[in-house]
């Protein structure tokens, strides 16, 4: 059955489960707004910037934002109740179609549970889990709840169309995150620091268990980096479900470090910055698009790890690196991840010029293949989804 958005204001539900998920629902919601010029109407699951664009979230992300086998048993009862309830409300208030964003360890089984309890609901998901990098049996099973998957990079389309689910390349948000340029002179000057003065910029993840893995291999890591070259002003950008812990981290520590949650001041932040440390996630890519020299580092825990390695299917973790197919950006995973590996090429980029202009340049590169300079993908995503209600809706699935 499709919906004629001529006589009915279509109801999305949308359900993030973690920041990341958050930040591009928040650019949905605003290209869903624009799309049908404001006669929609939005509810689900989110976070900060969800609920700036207009969402009143059913519960908060806290429960949800969680990787990693010791960080998620503890919480599976509560998680299971978030995923229960969500479900729940989307048969409670029916609307013409939920949209999973991104956390597909959380999304995918409120994709599954209102399949099975509503099954009329049309179910998208937007942030196509990667299939091409581990698991690609996840592309079929998915086939058999989804109706749609919305794909940030173009390869991905025919992978899953392939599997028996439609699929649509809406592009990455992240190309609409353009930093403002020339906000870094303000940005030091607002926390009096020199034109001169060297900023590192400290990203140890947006998740609790990335902070717990990669906190003390990150400040080793500075600080056999400020040995070799001299003082450095870290400045750590963050978000609200992780910052007591940092601020407990940063307190711990016991020298200067600049946190920030505010967004205009992690723009300018990136913008004044003359590296980044950054654990491997969507902030690389936020990097590259500011022209941030960076490293990136990973790890998880052992159990976590031996259970994931067998199913790596690529040489590379930095989406820069993927789409050029070479080590552009610096990484060292899991054993890799250490403070010698870290701080020797973060040494290189302060001290060698033409190192930070070769990563740039490559950098600069891969962020046009995304999209940049198009229509933007969450406009794109949310053209998709109104144009998806007007269509019948899928009957037949994989078994």
């Amino acid at each position: 059955m499709s919906v004629d958005l001529e006589t009915h204001r279509p109801r999305i539900m949308l359900v993030a489960g973690e920041p990341s998920g958050d930040a591009l629902g928040g650019q949905l919601i605003r290209g869903l707004q624009f799309a049908s010029s404001g006669e929609v109407e939005i509810f689900g699951v989110g976070g900060p910037h969800m609920r700036s664009a207009g969402l009143q979230s059913l519960f908060s992300l806290n429960d949800t934002s969680v990787m990693g086998l010791r960080e998620v048993l503890p919480r599976f009862p509560r998680i299971v109740r978030r995923i229960r309830q969500a479900a729940s409300f989307a048969k409670a208030m029916r609307p013409d179609v939920a949209v999973m964003i991104d956390s597909p360890d959380f999304t995918h089984h409120v994709a599954k549970r209102i399949r099975r309890i509503s099954p009329d609901t049309r179910l998208i998901d937007y942030v196509a889990p990667q299939v091409w990098a581990s698991r690609p049996g996840r592309a079929k099973a998915m086939a058999t709840f989804f109706d749609h998957v919305l794909c940030l990079l173009p390869f991905e389309v025919p992978i899953f169309e392939k599997a028996g689910l439609k699929a649509s390349f809406v592009g990455h948000p992240v190309v609409e995150r353009v930093p403002s340029m020339g906000q870094g002179a303000a940005f030091r000057a607002q926390h009096g620091l020199a034109h001169g003065e060297r900023i590192l910029l400290l990203l140890p993840g947006s998740r609790t268990s990335e902070i717990r893995f990669l906190w003390q291999v990150f400040r080793s890591a500075i600080e056999k980096t400020e040995a070799a070259v001299g003082a450095l002003t870290i400045v750590l950008p963050t978000v609200p479900t992780v910052s007591d812990r940092v601020r407990a981290h940063v307190a711990e520590w016991g020298r200067r470090v600049i946190v920030v949650e505010d967004a205009a001041q992690k723009s300018g932040a990136f913008d004044a910055a003359d590296v980044a440390l950054a654990a491997s996630g969507t902030v690389s890519t936020e990097l590259a698009m500011s022209a941030t020299p960076m490293v990136i580092g990973y790890r998880v825990g052992a159990l976590t790890a031996a259970i994931a390695r067998p199913f790596i299917q690529v040489p590379f973790i930095t989406l820069v690196n993927l789409i050029l197919e070479r080590e552009a950006i610096p990484e060292f995973v899991q054993e890799k991840c250490s403070a010698d590996n870290l701080s020797s090429e973060l040494i290189k980029l302060l001290t060698n010029h033409a190192a930070r202009v070769e990563q740039v340049t490559a950098s600069a590169q891969a962020i046009r293949a995304l999209g940049l300079g198009d229509e933007t993908p969450s406009l794109r995503a949310a053209r998709t989804i109104l144009k998806l209600l007007r269509e019948p809706k899928r009957t037949e699935r994989p078994v």
